[in-house]
C-alpha cells in the first residue's frame, strides 16, 4: 500500500468544517436468531474502559495513579491508558472546542474503513488499527440501542491495517498490512473486524486481529513476529451461531505480550516473549466469550494479570499464569476492563439478571462470593447499576461507571457509597466508548459522537457537551493535554489553543 494513500492530515490552519438482582426480557429463535433485550447489544470495541476521581478542587492533589501505574502524562500505551487507569495528568485540556470551526482542533486525520480499536500514544507516535472493506462504499455499522444477535452477512474482502501517525501534525507516518482476506469469523453490525486496541512499550508495537492472528511489529513498522492463534470465536454463548468478532486487546508488560481469549470453546491466557514471540505460558479458562481487556497490577511479590469473566473472575500470577483467586456470576456478558486503585480491583459486567459493581482486595485469595458480607476479600459489592460495556473511571477517590443509556453513577471507591446518578443528554442514543479523565474533568462520548464533560466530584455538574460529527464507537485517549478521538472515518485531535 502507498504510504499514507486514502489518509487526509488537515491540521488547523486548512480546517473548515449492595445486593439486588435485575431483571431483562429476554426471547430467542434459533432459527430467527434475534433477541429482543433492553440494552442488548455486544459491540466488539476494543474492549471499551476507564479509571478514578474527588473533588475537582482536590483533583491536582487527589488524581494520582494506582499503585504499580506509571503517570500518563504523555504516554498512553494500550487500551484506556496504564493498567486501565483512564485518566491522564499534567496538563490541561479543553472543556469545549468545534470541530466544524476548528476551535481547539489541532488537527483531523481522514481514516477510511472501519475500527472500533482506540488509539495509543508514546511519545509522538499515534498507532491505530484498521479494518478496511474492498469494493465501494462504507462497511455497513448499525448503533443505537437495540437487541439482535444475528451478524453481519456476507461480509467481503478485508485489509487488516497497523498504522502509525505523527501526534504533532497527523501526518500518516506508515501503514502496513497485517492481513488480507474474508474474515473467518463474522461480526456484530454494531462491530468491526479491528475492534483490538493495539498496545506498545515504546519499542514493540502489538496488534490482535482475533483469529487473522497477533503481530508485533518495531516503532518504525517492520514485523518482528505473527502467530496464528487458531479461531477464535466469540459470539453468543447460548446460540453459537451468532458470531459477534474479537475484541479483547493486548498488553505488553515487562518484555511480554497478553492476551485473554475467552471464546466459545477452548478459552486461555497467555503471555509471549515480545521479542521473539515464544509463548511463555499458557493457562486454561473454563469461560463462555468475553470482551475485557486483561490489566496488569505489578506491585509486591504477587504480580497479576486480572480478567473480566462470568465464569471466572479472577487473578493470575504474572510469571507463570497460575490462578490467585477467582469469583463465579455477574452479567453473562462480560465487557468491561478491570481497574486497579487504591489496593482495590473493580470489577463490572451487565447482562441477563446480574449487572454487579465488585470492589476485591488486590490480596484476594483463593474462591469466595460476590457478597461483601460472605468474604473478607470482597469489601464492597452491589448487584445493580453495573456496567455493561464501558470500563469505569476511579479517580481521586471516586467511581465514575456511565451506562449505555447515558446514566453516568458517581460512588465512594472505598465503600461503595453513592453520591449521584444522573442522565447524560436527552437519552436517545447510546453511549458505549469508555469515558476518560483529565484536568478535573470527565469525558464521555455517546454513539452519535457527542461527548458530555463533567467536573470531577460528589455533585453533578456537566460543564459541556461538544459534537464531533461522527459516529463515535472507540473510546478516547489522552496524551500530554491532548484528548483523541476516533470517530467513524477520522482521528481528531482536542487541545487547548491560544
Amino acid at each position: 500500500m502507498v504510504l499514507g494513500c486514502g489518509y487526509d492530515a488537515v491540521p488547523l490552519n486548512d480546517f473548515s468544517n449492595v445486593m439486588k438482582r435485575t431483571t431483562s426480557g429476554l426471547e430467542f429463535s434459533t432459527l430467527g436468531l434475534q433477541i429482543m433485550c433492553r440494552g442488548f447489544w455486544i459491540c466488539l470495541v476494543g474492549s471499551l474502559a476507564t479509571a478514578p476521581h474527588l473533588a475537582a478542587q482536590d483533583h491536582a492533589q487527589a488524581a494520582r495513579p494506582a499503585a504499580g501505574v506509571q503517570s500518563t502524562d504523555t504516554n498512553w500505551p494500550s487500551f484506556h491508558g496504564p493498567g486501565a487507569c483512564g485518566f491522564a495528568t499534567g496538563h490541561k485540556t479543553p472543556a469545549r472546542w468545534d470541530v466544524q470551526k476548528g476551535t481547539n482542533i489541532a488537527w483531523k486525520t481522514r481514516l477510511p474503513g472501519l475500527s472500533h480499536g482506540s488509539p495509543i500514544v508514546w511519545g509522538d507516535r499515534i498507532y491505530l488499527v484498521n479494518a478496511v472493506r474492498d469494493g465501494e462504499g462504507k462497511a455497513p455499522l448499525k448503533v443505537g440501542r437495540y437487541g439482535s444477535i444475528q451478524p453481519v452477512a456476507n461480509d467481503t474482502v478485508h485489509t487488516l491495517q497497523v498504522l502509525c501517525l505523527d501526534k504533532r501534525s497527523g501526518k500518516v507516518l506508515w501503514t502496513k498490512t497485517a492481513w488480507k482476506g474474508i474474515p473467518k469469523i463474522a461480526r456484530h453490525p454494531k462491530g468491526s473486524h479491528a475492534a483490538s486496541t493495539p498496545a506498545t512499550d515504546g519499542q514493540h508495537v502489538a496488534a490482535f486481529f482475533g483469529s487473522e492472528g497477533l503481530y508485533v511489529y518495531d516503532v518504525a513498522g517492520k514485523l518482528l513476529w505473527k502467530k496464528d492463534l487458531g479461531v477464535l470465536d466469540s459470539g453468543f454463548f447460548r446460540v453459537k451461531s451468532a458470531q459477534w468478532g474479537f475484541a479483547s486487546s493486548p498488553v505488553i508488560h515487562a518484555g511480554r505480550v497478553f492476551v485473554q481469549c475467552d471464546i466459545q470453546d477452548q478459552s486461555f491466557l497467555a503471555a509471549f516473549d515480545v521479542k521473539s514471540g515464544r509463548e511463555i505460558w499458557r493457562t486454561d479458562r473454563e469461560e463462555v466469550p468475553t470482551w475485557g481487556t486483561p490489566t496488569i497490577h505489578a506491585v509486591g511479590d504477587r504480580p497479576q494479570v486480572i480478567v473480566n469473566g462470568w465464569k471466572h473472575i479472577g487473578g493470575y500470577h504474572l510469571d507463570t499464569g497460575k490462578e490467585l483467586w477467582k469469583v463465579v456470576g455477574g452479567g453473562d456478558i462480560p465487557v468491561p476492563t478491570p481497574v486497579v486503585a487504591g489496593g482495590m480491583v473493580y470489577i463490572t459486567n451487565a447482562h441477563g439478571r446480574a449487572a454487579p459493581i465488585l470492589a476485591i482486595s488486590t490480596a484476594a485469595e483463593g474462591e469466595f462470593s460476590m457478597d461483601a458480607d460472605e468474604s473478607d476479600h470482597m469489601v464492597w459489592s452491589v448487584t445493580r447499576g453495573g456496567n455493561y460495556m464501558q470500563t469505569p473511571v476511579v479517580v481521586g477517590g471516586l467511581l465514575y461507571s456511565c451506562r449505555d443509556n447515558g446514566v453516568l453513577t458517581c460512588r465512594d471507591a472505598k465503600t461503595g457509597e453513592e453520591f449521584y446518578k444522573k442522565r447524560l443528554g436527552p437519552g436517545r442514543t447510546g453511549f458505549t466508548p469508555s469515558g476518560v479523565s483529565a484536568d478535573g474533568k470527565l469525558y464521555f462520548p455517546s454513539e452519535e459522537g457527542e461527548v458530555y464533560v463533567v467536573k470531577c466530584g460528589r455533585e453533578f455538574d456537566e460543564i459541556g457537551m461538544n459534537e464531533l460529527g461522527e459516529i463515535t464507537m472507540a473510546s478516547p485517549a489522552i496524551s500530554g493535554g491532548m484528548l483523541l478521538f476516533r470517530t467513524r472515518g477520522h482521528l481528531i485531535a482536542v487541545a487547548e489553543r491560544p
